[in-house]
């Protein structure tokens, strides 16, 4: 008897976070594209099977390992599946704002980067990125490292260097964050108020001095936050959009995770 194919699925959305056009997940069995362009560069990792693709008329060949693929805008490419299992597969649209179409002519010589810490980097922006309601502070900060590593590939040389992690700047940070629990800061925003800090040298040095990153940070007083409205007799939906979670649920997670119960039995518990 023929084994069943599993059927093909897409999920495609907009996150809220500057450079990212769209996050495409698929998987296909029989699809093949034809050749076409974009307007922006496409990121992706294959997480199962094997893909096929010609980029400006030379073929390359993709599966499951370290490896990244990353297709410039512009430039004609197509892609078929090679196996009867088809391939799996998530790709970043990221705009001109994270990679210069300069560095194109690099990507077209090199389109495979065999980089295993790249791959893991663009895998955990994928997982920040799932939750659709997630605070963008994460993704953003993720997407800095993938850019650091994409241009350190495309532009020939080591990521600059920045210095050593300031103190005083995640001091000047950390401030800032205080300031804005509920409504959240974004990484760029953030960058321009401390005097357009590079936004890598700003994560690694609020995570030297306090070991943990800036969007956990925020996470935390979040939740310290919904502790306070909870005891304070609000509700738990009510309390999770006051702290800045997106919704119950997105504090249910979280809440869980830092305060080892629920909002509603958190809450219930000073009242027995």
């Amino acid at each position: 008897m023929a084994a069943i194919r599993p059927r093909s699925t897409v999920s495609a959305w907009r996150p809220p976070v500057p450079g990212i056009a769209e996050v495409f997940h698929a998987r296909f069995t029989e699809h093949a594209y034809p050749a076409h362009v974009h307007d922006t560069w496409a990121l992706m990792i294959v997480d199962g099977g094997r893909v096929d693709f010609a980029l400006d008329r030379e073929r390359h060949g993709a599966g499951v390992s370290d490896a990244v693929v990353l297709l410039p805008p512009g430039v004609v490419h197509d892609g078929r599946t090679v196996t009867e299992a088809g391939f799996r597969k998530r790709v970043l649209y990221l705009d001109t704002s994270v990679l210069p179409e300069r560095l194109t002519g690099a990507a077209v010589d090199a389109p495979l980067l065999a980089d295993p810490a790249l791959r893991e980097r663009v895998h955990a922006l994928h997982l920040a990125l799932r939750e659709r309601g997630r605070d963008p502070l994460e993704a953003e900060s993720r997407l800095a490292f993938v850019r650091e590593r994409l241009h350190r590939w495309l532009a020939g040389r080591a990521p600059t260097a920045y210095g050593v992690p300031a103190a005083g700047l995640a001091v000047r940070l950390r401030e800032l964050l205080d300031a804005r629990v509920a409504e959240g800061l974004g990484l760029e925003e953030a960058s321009a108020e401390l005097g357009q800090v590079h936004p890598t040298h700003l994560i690694r040095s609020f995570r030297t001095a306090y070991g943990l990153p800036p969007h956990a940070y925020l996470t935390g007083r979040r939740v310290e936050l919904a502790r306070r409205l909870l005891l304070a007799g609000m509700r738990p939906a009510e309390a999770a959009t006051a702290a800045g979670f997106y919704d119950q649920a997105h504090l249910t997670r979280h809440f869980g995770r830092h305060v080892g119960t629920s909002p509603a039995r958190f809450a219930r518990s000073g009242r027995t």
